[in-house]
């Protein structure tokens, strides 16, 4: 016979467990940390330039920051704080290395969601947030799995529930009932409108008075912060259903999106959003606030069961919400139907000797036709090595491995980057000046 008092125990076991796993894996202070990248990193991955290029300007103009030098002095080591200034200062045949990035527009948000426990989506995001802020972009990721895989993978897990995705949801729950409530009442508007009231249990959380920056951290990445979450945060679809019923005329699921319009629209360039393996209050919070759906799936039979589940569960969900507060929902920038400026479906662990994998993603074609990707995320040693460590393979030094062996894992992501750049740029063009 096992009770709660025994799941307990457990888990203080485990997360002493979890505490020497950190301790391995990040600092001596169990901080996670950035490492510093080479000059033949920064030169030929980075920039796509040559190297003697690369040491050539750095050799013509001292203001440029020249990163530290190994002892035997043969190679150069630039943190990203340096990186990015060499990109602002640097240019190559009168080109500027800074990365596109219309003017007057908000940050692109995508989100990345499945069914399916392992597709990769906690991978598949923190290697694009890691090879956006590589390419010069200013990154936030907003982890709505209680999970928090991609969370910990940032180095955070100190965190508390009422500074995750819940807390959002629940402020707006209380700024949303008071906007409600100070909207014009009986001979001002010839209509009368019930007052909602929240219990003592809701509003005593003091969450109605938080700031958008207070649910926002940093992470080793300098350009890239996160809204994290935590295992706490597991009983927000049960705290949702009941704010629900506390105020009926609610719009739960634009929550997030009406937290992310209070953004300044420069703050960054790109919002991730790392969804949980189901469809729920936060998982449809995240789709009805991204411009772009990527879904991952993996090359298994089952994986294409699970995603063609998914996207017709969803359909039925944000049919029904466009119905269901239909001249109830608020004026503004968010709008019903819900609608997306690109979908993409982005294989993983792929293998490209494996027959069965090759067929899955021929049928994923035919299916799915220009909206799956053309670069799968290969499988490699590299790849498992990074998830063994809560690291991307950008983060992993190529030293540690054979340098064949860590290219390789890199160039998959690299390729796989390259065309998610392409969707979200793409995307850009797409929206309108003011949503």
């Amino acid at each position: 016979m096992y009770t709660h008092e025994d799941l307990a125990a457990l888990q203080a076991q485990s997360l002493k467990m979890q505490g020497f796993i950190r301790r391995q894996t990040f600092s001596p202070e169990h901080e996670k940390t950035l490492r510093r990248f080479s000059s033949w990193e920064v030169a030929e991955l980075i920039f796509k330039i040559n190297q003697s290029t690369f040491r050539g300007r750095l050799a013509a103009d001292p203001d440029l920051p020249g990163g530290e030098v190994e002892e035997d002095g043969r190679q150069r080591w630039f943190s990203l704080t340096e990186i990015n200034e060499l990109r602002r200062k640097m240019k190559i045949n009168r080109t500027s290395l800074m990365p596109k990035r219309p003017a007057g527009k908000r940050a692109i948000r995508v989100a990345i969601s499945n069914f399916k426990g392992g597709a990769g989506k906690s991978t598949v995001a923190l290697h694009m947030a890691h090879a956006a802020a590589l390419d010069g972009y200013r990154v936030l990721v907003v982890d709505f799995d209680p999970q928090a895989t991609l969370t910990h993978s940032m180095g955070l897990h100190d965190v508390s529930e009422d500074l995750t995705v819940w807390g959002i949801i629940a402020r707006d729950l209380v700024r949303e009932t008071d906007r409600m409530n100070a909207m014009p009442q009986a001979a001002e508007s010839g209509t009368a409108l019930p007052q909602r009231r929240l219990p003592a249990s809701v509003r005593d959380l003091g969450l109605g008075d938080l700031r958008v920056t207070d649910f926002i951290r940093p992470t080793a990445w300098p350009t890239i912060d996160i809204v994290p979450s935590c295992a706490n945060a597991a009983f927000v679809e049960f705290a949702s259903a009941q704010y629900r019923h506390l105020n009926p005329d609610w719009s739960f699921f634009a929550a997030v999106s009406r937290y992310l319009d209070a953004l300044s629209a420069d703050a960054y360039d790109l919002i991730l959003f790392d969804c949980p393996p189901a469809i729920g209050y936060q998982s449809m919070n995240a789709v009805f606030a991204a411009d772009v759906l990527y879904i991952p799936s993996g090359p298994g039979y089952w994986e294409y069961d699970s995603t063609t589940s998914f996207i017709g569960q969803l359909s039925e969900a944000l049919e029904d919400l466009a119905h269901g507060f239909d001249g109830t929902f608020p004026a503004g920038k968010m709008r019903l139907p819900k609608a997306f400026l690109d979908l993409r479906f982005l294989m993983t662990r792929y293998e490209p000797g494996n027959e069965l994998h090759r067929a899955m993603l021929e049928a994923f074609r035919k299916v799915f036709g220009d909206t799956v990707c053309n670069e799968p995320i290969e499988m490699t040693r590299a790849v498992e090595q990074s998830g063994r460590f809560l690291s991307s393979v950008y983060e992993i030094d190529y030293r540690t491995m054979t340098r064949e062996t860590w290219r390789r894992a890199r160039a998959s992501f690299d390729r796989a980057y390259e065309e998610f750049r392409a969707c979200f740029l793409d995307a850009w063009a797409k929206m309108e000046d003011e949503q």
